[in-house]
């Protein structure tokens, strides 16, 4: 199979997307996935270049031998939810999933590591400039678990960086494109646009990314990235408003018209998420802690991967298109 690089989270949205950057690379893959997670993302893939391997990323013994004799790995298992019935998953995946992924990566003699953090570990400037990497994380008051797992995980990684690990750590915006069959919460909300399942805009934005922008990041990070360091893979700060009116130039589906002020969102997503806690107990649109992040317009600065890892930039519109083309064929919307 020549040179084997093992990619963890592997049927995910950018897991995915990283499997098919690494082929069109000449190199073979181990995908990692959690066992009777749907693969339907490795779809039509060689199967003598993909060797599909379930295990659970907390068990040590599976995960050091799926990355024995590997030439790199990267880890991007993670429960990437804004609220569950019981968040204990989102702790035990993304937390303790993490370090037992790196302890095995060690055990293996894994020669480079990237491990995929989030945006979300990245802290927001006083004054609502877009942070870089040197902004130390400050969400604590408005941090939901998948935020906290983020930034605990990550702090985890850098750790193991200091103790000699060569691990490399990135750290993707909102990202969008073909293949979020989950879909993860940024898909869900562009889904609900096309949907016209939103009645209303509120405040605030995201950084958003192509999904192979992200991808192409990986592999530049694990060739060319430093030991220890971050680097921010995001592109486009996008305010909500500008996002839905460019899903409907695409897509032709109104946007919504009714713009809700902060207050009155963040008192809407309290009761939804109240609602979902002791009603439904189903994922809600919205969540008070993720809703108070997003209003603070979580933009961000990814001037040093531009500089160090060469960074690419496809077009917003370019990426929304592709979602919006995937969405549809896969009947979602």
């Amino acid at each position: 199979m020549g040179e084997v690089v093992a990619v963890s989270g592997a049927a995910g949205f950018i897991g995915s997307a990283v499997v098919r950057k690494i082929l069109d690379g000449g190199r073979s893959v181990r995908a990692l996935v959690e066992p009777g997670t749907k693969s339907q993302n490795l779809d039509g893939l060689p199967p003598d270049r993909v060797e599909i391997i379930p295990v659970d990323v907390c068990d040590y013994v599976g995960m050091a031998r799926a990355l024995d004799g590997c030439a790199a790995f990267h880890h991007l298992a993670a429960i990437y939810k804004t609220w569950m019935p019981d968040p204990r998953p989102i702790y035990r995946v993304n937390l303790e999933g993490t370090t037992t992924a790196l302890l095995a990566a060690r055990a293996a003699r894994v020669p480079r590591i990237v491990y995929t953090s989030s945006i979300a570990a990245i802290g927001l400037r006083d004054d609502g400039a877009p942070s870089d990497e040197t902004v130390a994380w400050n969400l604590q008051e408005i941090a939901n678990d998948y935020v906290l797992t983020k930034h605990l995980s990550e702090r985890t990684a850098l750790r193991f960086a200091e103790a000699g690990l060569p691990v490399v750590v990135v750290n993707p915006g909102f990202p969008f494109g073909p293949g979020d069959a989950g879909p993860t919460p940024t898909g869900r909300f562009l889904l609900s646009l096309l949907r016209r399942e939103t009645p209303a805009v509120g405040a605030g934005g995201v950084s958003a990314v192509d999904v192979d922008d992200v991808a192409d990041g990986h592999l530049a990070a694990e060739t060319r990235g430093r030991v220890g360091e971050r680097y921010i893979l995001a592109n486009h700060n996008v305010s909500f408003i500008e996002l839905a009116r460019l899903v409907e130039e695409i897509s032709g589906v109104p946007a919504p018209t009714l713009h809700v002020p902060g207050w009155a969102g963040r008192g809407i997503a309290l009761g939804m998420e109240l609602w979902a806690n002791h009603v439904t107990h189903t994922e809600p649109a919205a969540t008070y802690k993720s809703l108070r992040y997003i209003q603070q317009s979580a933009y961000v600065d990814a001037s040093k991967a531009r500089r160090e890892l060469d960074f690419p930039c496809t077009p917003l519109r370019t990426s929304v298109e592709r979602a919006i083309s995937w969405f549809r064929a896969q009947g979602m919307a």
